[in-house]
Order: C-alpha cells, then structure tokens, then sequence
C-alpha cells in the first residue's frame, strides 16, 4: 500500500466526481440503482440478464471512462416469493447465466459487479442457495466470488457464507464485496479493510423504512475504515416492499461523491483515485483509525519508553471470546437478548419462539421456515 510504488506519486491526483473520464490514476466508478424486477423463470432471468448487458454497453458509451459497474442485489433473478420457483432458478457459478454477463464486459471492455440470488449450495436441493457476488474483469473472467455472510434475518433464507475476500481491481485498486445487511455489521468492513481492500462494494436491495440508517452506515464505515465505499441499491416496488435507491459513492474520509434519489435506473459516477487512499493510509494521522487500533496509544508507550509500536494487544474481551470459545459468546448475546430465533409477540414463519408455531396473517406459512425477504428459498 506504499503510495511511493505508484507511477503518479510525484502528483497525488484527487477523487472527484462530475466528468465521464478517467486517468491512469483514477478508476471510473459506476453505481447502476436497478429497478426491482419481479421475476418467476429462468426464462424470464435471462431475459432479464439480457437486459444488463445492453445497459452495461449503453452506459459505457455515455461514460467513456467507465472502469467498474456495479449492480444491485436481486437485480439480476429479481424478486421471487415462491419456494419452488426460488429453487429451480437457482444457477451454478459459472454457467450460462454469468457467461452472458461475461461476454458483456469483455465486449465493452470493463469491470462488473453482479448479484446472483441464489447461487446453488453444495448440496442442492438438500440446501437452501447462497445469495452471491461475482466480480467480472474486463478480459471476462470472474475474479471474485462472495457469499453473503449475514443474510437479513429473520426474512432471508440464504446459507450463509464464510469469508470475506479481496482482488486486485481495475488499475490495481483493490476491492471487496459485501451484501445489504452484511453492511449493518462492522466487522465486516474492518475484515475486508484489514485485509488490504481500499473499495468497499456494498450491493444492496434495502427498502424502507430504513434509508436514513443505510445512508449514515456507508459514510460512517468509509470514514471508519478509510476505504472508498460504492453502494448500488435497487429502487421501485415489487408489490411487497419499496426500494429507497440513494445508491452513492462515499470518498474515503466519509463525504459523499455522489449519490442517486430514489429514481429507478439511476446512475451515479466519481473517479476513484488510487494513489490517494494509499498515501492518506500511509501518511494521515489522527484519522488513520486502521493504523492506530493496531498501535494503540503509541505516543504515550513511546513517551513512557516503552517502544515505538503502541500496543497491538485486542483489548476486547467479546472478540476474544467468539474466537475461541463460539458456543460461549453465543451464550453471552442470548443472556442479554433473546434465546430463541424466533419471537412470540411476532411470528415469522414458522422459526421456533418456544411456543406453538407461528402463523403470518392466520395463515399457516407453509415453507417449512425456508424462507427468504424476497426469495422464499
């Protein structure tokens, strides 16, 4: 992360948004805010996927120099509440579906962000799918896939994923996935941070009532963290939710770039300097919050003659806890909110509360609790 490396270090060159371009230093940053779409088969995905490539082409032409598009999440299987039609849409990576989207970027020569909702879990149909990322490089390649760890429970039904990753992006930015509610939590974003990843890409399908919470969240974790965040929200109604939009791209000290309204197919695009974030990481001080929870307190331990590295020790007796002791933590949490998944007072599906089965509406769900917010997997 040394900015020095980087051919235009004698000229560190800004983040700015406003103009089409983009510089060797700079990667063209799109958010697309998609309009929800409601679909049932893999026909109509497909014809759905059909539908991104042509905007991907369209766009590029209005932003010659666009490096990197983003999606949001669901906007490529769109919304299904059937089980049954969650199931048989769901697609293994790769296969003909990312293959479309492929051939689009490398026909157009960018970057890409998609969201495949569900992506077949190992043990298809035992399983319930994953709700997936992919990046796609501009020669067609999918160089990173990303599970979601944190499905938005109690709706969503996803199996969770593992981990989160980081790869190295157009012009070497370097670049992790999160989805929607993956974002509520912060160690996630210190995860990806503390691994390297300058762009933090959140692609959401958030509704309201909570866009006022979602906005503070994404400046909040870019300052925090001292990352470039993308944020590609969908907007529009699916005859169940309302989609808020206010897709944006936040600067790494936590102010705005750009930012959609609540329009379906908004775009938003800012240039993302790369050398920047790296000499603001090297050389920021009382702001540099990765640097200095890793050498807590060094200038007193300096001044104390006690070494010129703070102290690296986590000081967090719950972290230290969900390490090596889970089953412990959990315990912990459960003593101070709730023991069961499910909760009496407002039934969802059938997820246990320690009394009888839930019903939604005085209908019986019958899903058998796999369930997802708009995914009913």
């Amino acid at each position: 992360l040394d900015a020095s490396s980087h051919p235009l270090s004698s000229a560190i060159i800004m983040s700015r948004h406003g103009d089409i371009g983009s510089s060797p230093d700079t990667v063209g940053t799109c958010v697309f805010q998609y309009k929800m779409p409601r679909l049932h088969n893999l026909k109509e995905v497909n014809e759905n996927i059909d539908r991104i490539c042509e905007l991907i082409k369209g766009t590029k032409q209005g932003l010659p120099g666009m490096d990197l598009i983003i999606f949001p999440e669901y906007s490529t299987h769109g919304i299904m509440y059937d089980k049954d039609e969650c199931m048989a849409t769901a697609v293994k990576i790769p296969g003909p579906e990312t293959d479309k989207l492929s051939k689009a970027c490398k026909e157009s020569k960018v970057w890409g962000v998609f969201s495949l909702t569900g992506e077949q879990h190992e043990e298809h149909p035992r399983k319930q799918p994953y709700n997936t990322l992919i990046l796609i490089n501009d020669e067609g390649e999918i160089v990173q896939k990303y599970r979601k760890i944190l499905p938005w429970c109690p709706i969503e039904g996803w199996y969770p994923g593992k981990a989160t990753y980081v790869t190295e992006g157009p012009k070497g930015l370097k670049i992790s996935l999160i989805i929607c509610d993956d974002g509520n939590y912060p160690e996630i974003w210190r995860d990806c941070c503390m691994k390297g990843a300058e762009l933090v890409i959140r692609c959401q399908g958030y509704m309201s009532p909570c866009k006022d919470q979602q906005i503070l969240v994404a400046k909040a974790m870019a300052f925090m963290n001292n990352c470039y965040v993308a944020v590609a929200n969908a907007a529009g109604h699916d005859g169940v939710y309302s989609y808020f939009g206010h897709s944006a791209i936040i600067g790494s000290d936590g102010r705005t770039l750009g930012e959609c309204g609540e329009e379906s197919d908004g775009v938003q695009y800012a240039q993302l300097s790369v050398s920047q974030i790296r000499d603001a990481r090297r050389h920021d001080q009382s702001q540099n919050h990765m640097f200095k929870l890793m050498h807590r307190g060094y200038t007193g331990v300096h001044a104390s003659g006690d070494g010129d590295k703070g102290v690296a020790e986590c000081p967090f007796d719950f972290y230290k806890t969900w390490v090596t002791d889970p089953a412990k933590a959990q315990a912990e949490c459960e003593a101070i909110t709730r023991p069961t998944i499910g909760v009496p007072s407002c039934p969802v599906y059938d997820l246990p509360s320690g009394e009888a089965n839930g019903h939604i509406n005085g209908h019986a769900n019958s899903t058998n609790g796999a369930a997802s917010k708009k995914r009913k997997t």
